[in-house]
């Protein structure tokens, strides 16, 4: 039939163009604008061929073969189908497998069945040379599209150039239609404006207790300093970033949850408080603030929030528009969750607990994150540096709307 289809092999288009504009072939290294990329494909597709397009087939791999929010994003687009592979690490390296064999198998399909009448092959692997020629013995004129190589040279096998009918090479100036390199910055994500609470809550003054507790333990440092034994946490805390051997009135975690605020009504109102501390064996409960944790109790999750529209739609957004980045994913999670909140209050309640977020709504948040592939290849538990971004990002939207609120606020009549 008088058609063309596209066989794109992502790991080769996006690993060449990143090497390109990024100096290596990382994709991490640049930022994908996969709608102007696959309109691009056609438009030069269907120039290059003279034919209308039927369809391209993006070929890629993904851990365990779970669509990663590219994916998903691409498979929902007029004309494209996600062919996906798995993808292995190995030697600190990752690989695809499968992926060629996919294509060969695309390849030969589509020319054995007359779907089309042109292919175009983005590729550089030779594995794909058979393919090529049984297309060709079909009747099919093969394409063959080249990513212009960073070093001038080369980056596809010399044999599938040899054999393809037609060749064609991307240049920088059709790649950067969109692809761009990022930006490297050394931080993971912007950091919430810090909050003066926090430094109240350090600076102030300790029950008798907990300066005890602490006097206690400088005193046993120092004794096994003596000894020539070092603590058990030196070993892990050297160098120049390591802090000095803690003294009185420095407080602990255990020594803020037993901090009591000045005068008598707040000293009756933190007894038998009780806080929820993170550990290896999960949430525990220690003497802490009674009122913290029935205003965390008392604030719905997102899920007691949405309706089943809702839910729909938030589907089909995270689908077509929201990216995989950590930091954006919290973004998302915390505005969908204060534009539902029936009343402004719980907004207030969750600023005042900064920065930890209750546990219903960080349990949600961090499951949320999961569905963009944030768990994937990374032994089922989110990077501690995702976990940064995704909190953060949390934390801000958080901060914008409760600014916002403020400045919207009259002013309290004289």
């Amino acid at each position: 039939m008088d058609r063309c289809v596209v066989l794109v092999d992502a790991g080769y288009l996006l690993g060449a163009a990143a090497s390109l504009l990024a100096g290596e072939p990382s994709r991490s290294r640049i930022t994908v604008d996969h709608t102007a990329l696959i309109q691009a494909l056609r438009e030069r597709a269907e120039s290059d061929t003279e034919r209308p397009l039927l369809r391209i087939y993006w070929f890629d791999g993904a851990p365990d073969r779970v669509p990663q929010p590219e994916h998903r994003r691409l498979r929902v687009m007029p004309r494209v189908t996600v062919r996906l592979g798995a993808l292995t690490r190995s030697d600190g390296r990752w690989a695809q497998k499968g992926v060629d064999a996919a294509m060969h198998a695309e390849l030969t399909e589509l020319a054995r069945n007359r779907a089309c009448s042109d292919v175009v092959l983005v590729t550089g692997d030779g594995d794909l040379l058979p393919g090529l020629m049984s297309a060709k013995e079909h009747g099919v004129a093969v394409h063959l599209w080249a990513v212009q190589a960073a070093d001038g040279d080369y980056n596809q096998s010399e044999d599938l150039v040899a054999e393809a009918d037609e060749r064609r090479v991307l240049d920088r100036a059709w790649i950067t239609q969109a692809v761009r390199a990022k930006e490297l910055t050394g931080i993971c994500a912007p950091q919430p404006a810090p909050r003066p609470e926090i430094a109240a809550i350090l600076s102030a003054p300790l029950p008798e207790s907990a300066l005890a507790a602490a006097a206690e333990r400088t005193a046993g440092e120092a004794q096994t300093a003596q000894n020539g034994a070092a603590p058990a946490d030196a070993a892990e805390h050297t160098g120049p970033e390591r802090t000095p051997a803690a003294k009185a009135g420095v407080p602990t975690p255990k020594d803020l949850a037993a901090l009591r605020s000045p005068g008598a009504a707040a000293a009756k109102e933190h007894t038998n408080a009780t806080l929820r501390w993170s550990s290896d064996k999960g949430w525990v409960d220690r003497p802490g603030t009674p009122a913290e944790t029935a205003d965390a109790a008392a604030l719905p999750t997102l899920a007691q929030l949405t309706t089943a529209e809702q839910r729909w739609a938030d589907r089909e957004e995270d689908i077509t528009t929201v990216g995989g980045d950590p930091y954006e994913v919290g973004q998302v999670f915390a505005r969908r969750w204060m534009e539902r909140l029936p009343e402004s209050a719980g907004l207030q309640k969750l600023s005042t607990m900064y920065p930890r977020i209750p546990h219903r709504i960080d349990g949600e948040l961090l499951r949320y994150a999961a569905r963009f592939g944030l768990l994937a290849h990374k032994d089922d538990q989110i990077d501690e540096h995702d976990r940064y971004a995704i909190r953060a990002g949390f934390w801000r939207e958080i901060d914008v709307r409760t600014a916002a609120e403020q400045v919207a606020a009259p002013a309290p009549a004289e």
